[in-house]
């Protein structure tokens, strides 16, 4: 059977659903309320509308030597120096840079970062009853950053959304840990 994640699928696909896989202990579910929906390689992924500041066309940053690999560099927005982060390569997808590419600029806690994506869908509503949370992976995978799966049926397709936490992809924390060097 082949599965078909984060696209609209006609209701006629479906088979019975199968039996509920174990939830991962995620750190909290993602809450009701509207969600800005991008796409990084297949996949549809969602944040939460209110971390977004805004959404930019892709303009080159300025590399800092020796910064991770999804770090892109740094951008002035509006005299504000920014860390860009790749989104794709962040998990694991090859970097890729076209005319859809856009940077969704966050603001988490005070912290502006940009983030790398291959385009911006749309803004959407979401109840309780569409947040699902995430499946146990059995440690194959780290889904410490995902807060739910949004399963939405509307206008006779079902479409499935990757929730992040947003805050701890880009949190201070996170981006100190990848610029600490465990050597020094």
């Amino acid at each position: 059977m082949t599965v078909l994640a984060a696209h609209a699928v006609p209701r006629s696909v479906h088979a019975a659903p199968p039996a509920a896989t174990p939830c991962a202990p995620a750190a909290r579910l993602a809450s009701p309320g509207e969600y800005l929906t991008f796409r990084l390689g297949g996949e549809q992924y969602g944040i939460a509308l209110g971390a977004i500041q805004e959404i930019r066309g892709y303009q080159q940053p300025t590399r800092i030597a020796g910064a991770p690999d999804d770090v892109c560099g740094v951008l002035n927005l509006r005299g504000a120096i920014v860390p860009i982060i790749d989104l794709r390569v962040r998990f694991a997808l090859e970097a890729r840079i076209d005319a859809a590419t856009v940077i969704v600029v966050v603001n988490v806690r005070g912290s502006i970062v940009g983030a790398v994506v291959d385009a911006v869908s749309d803004a959407i509503g979401l109840t309780s009853q569409d947040i699902k949370p995430p499946p146990a992976l059995g440690g194959v995978a780290s889904v410490e950053h995902i807060t739910g799966i949004a399963v939405v049926d509307r206008d006779a397709a079902t479409r499935i959304f990757i929730l992040l936490d947003i805050e701890h992809l880009v949190s201070d924390a996170t981006l100190q840990a990848e610029f600490t060097d465990p050597t020094a």
